[in-house]
C-alpha cells in the first residue's frame, strides 16, 4: 500500500490529511509535525484568538487573524517543505476573514465544512495555487457545491472530504435523529461522489473519508472502499506534538467507549464530545453570568436567548485543560486512546517500514 496524495498542485508522499480541531487543540505544533512526517496538516482557524496572549477581551476578530498568521508561520517552521492547510468552519462569524488570512499566511488549502462553503472560491480567487477542500456528508450536498462554485466562480473543488456523522468528532453536519441511526453508508457516499465528479465533469479528484479512522486496518478499509485518503483527527490529539495540554489529553486515556456521545451545539449542529461534564459546562456559564463574549457564531443559542453554553469559551477552557467546565470533543474511536506518542509513531504504524522505504 504506497499511495501518495495531491490535492490541487500539492502533494504528500502519504494520504493523509490530519483533521482540524477547533480552539488550539490542533495549531501550529500538530499541523506541522504531520506536514513534515509526510501527511497534509490543519491548523483549526476558529477560536485561535483564546490563549494567544493577543486577546485583550475585546479585540477578538483582530486577534484572531494575526494568531493565525502566527501559526502558519511556525507551522512553515517546523516543516518548510510540508503541506500545511487551514481548517475553516462556515459557522463561524469571521468565516471570510478567515479564509483570506489563510490564503495570505501562506496556507496551501483550506478544508471547509460546518455549512456549505458555497462562495469559497470568490474568498480565494487572488489565491489560485490554494487548493480547495469542502467537507459534506452526502452527494447531494457535493452535487450542490460543484454547481454553484462552476456557476459563479468557474472552480471545481481539488478534493472532498466525506465526513461520517456516526463517528466524527466536533460539529457534525447531520440531523441529531439520524445520528447512529444506521441508515448512513459512508463508503457508498464516497464512491457516489467520486462517480459525481468523474461522469459530471470528467473530473477525478481525490475524495477523503474521515470519522472513526484510528489504525491501518481502518486506513487500509476505507482505501479498499473507494476513498482515495483518510482524514484523521482524534488519533492524533494523544501525541507529544497536539497543541492541546495534558491534561485534555488524559480525559482521552481515561475515556471510556460509554463517554462518548452527542450534545447539540448553540451553533445549531450535533457534535461529538465526553458527555459526562454538559450539565457542568452548562452550570459554569450560568454561575459565571457569562454572556456572548465574542459574537464568533453567525447563529448561536446561547447568544440569542443563553441556551445550552458558549461553546468557543468551552472548547477552549478544555484545550486550556479545565476538563471539568471545559467540552471535550472527540470521535468515537477516542476511548481507543492507550498512550502519548508522537506523530512519528503514527505514521509508522499506518506506512510500515518496508513499505515507507519501498515508497
Amino acid at each position: 500500500m504506497t499511495v501518495s496524495l495531491t490535492i490541487g498542485r500539492h502533494s504528500t508522499r502519504f494520504p493523509v490529511i490530519q483533521g482540524g480541531m477547533g480552539v488550539r487543540v490542533s495549531g501550529h505544533r500538530l499541523a506541522g509535525h504531520v506536514a513534515k512526517a509526510g501527511g497534509m496538516g490543519l491548523i483549526a482557524a476558529a477560536g485561535l484568538a483564546l490563549n494567544s496572549g493577543l486577546f485583550d477581551g475585546k479585540n477578538f476578530y483582530a486577534a484572531d487573524r494575526e494568531a493565525l498568521l502566527i501559526e502558519l508561520a511556525k507551522a512553515r517552521e517546523i516543516a518548510p517543505d510540508g503541506v500545511i492547510g487551514v481548517n475553516c468552519m462556515v459557522a463561524v462569524s469571521n468565516y471570510d476573514e478567515a479564509i483570506r488570512t489563510s490564503c495570505e499566511g501562506g496556507a496551501q488549502l483550506i478544508v471547509s465544512g460546518a455549512g456549505l462553503p458555497l462562495n469559497l472560491p470568490g474568498l480565494t480567487a487572488d489565491y489560485p495555487d490554494v487548493a480547495l477542500v469542502p467537507i459534506v456528508s452526502s452527494v447531494k450536498a457535493a452535487q450542490l457545491i460543484a454547481r454553484k462554485w462552476h456557476k459563479n466562480f468557474d472552480r471545481l473543488p481539488d478534493a472532498v472530504v466525506v465526513e461520517d456523522p456516526d463517528t466524527a468528532g466536533g460539529h457534525l453536519g447531520e440531523k441529531m435523529e439520524k445520528i447512529g441511526s444506521g441508515e448512513y453508508d459512508q463508503y457508498a457516499t464516497v464512491r457516489g461522489v467520486k462517480k459525481y465528479f468523474q461522469e459530471q465533469w470528467n473530473l477525478d479528484i481525490p475524495i477523503i473519508a474521515a470519522g472513526g479512522i484510528w489504525d491501518r486496518t481502518d486506513l487500509q478499509y476505507a482505501l479498499g472502499q473507494g476513498a482515495d485518503a483518510v482524514q484523521m483527527a482524534s488519533r492524533f490529539v494523544c501525541t507529544e506534538e497536539c497543541d492541546a495540554e495534558d491534561a485534555f489529553k488524559q480525559a482521552y486515556l481515561r475515556c471510556k467507549q460509554e463517554d462518548i456521545g452527542l450534545v447539540m451545539s448553540p451553533a445549531g449542529l450535533p457534535g461529538r464530545a465526553l458527555v459526562g461534564n454538559v450539565a457542568a459546562v452548562r452550570q459554569h456559564d450560568l454561575d459565571m453570568k457569562v454572556r456572548c463574549p465574542l459574537n464568533c457564531l453567525k447563529k448561536c443559542a446561547y447568544k440569542e436567548c443563553q441556551e445550552r453554553f458558549c461553546i468557543v469559551t468551552a472548547l477552549d477552557r478544555a484545550q486550556r485543560g479545565d476538563i471539568e467546565t471545559g467540552l471535550v470533543f472527540c470521535g468515537t474511536n477516542a476511548w481507543k486512546s492507550e498512550r502519548i506518542e508522537t506523530v512519528r509513531d503514527i505514521f509508522e504504524e499506518l506506512f510500515p517500514q518496508a513499505e515507507r522505504e519501498a515508497g
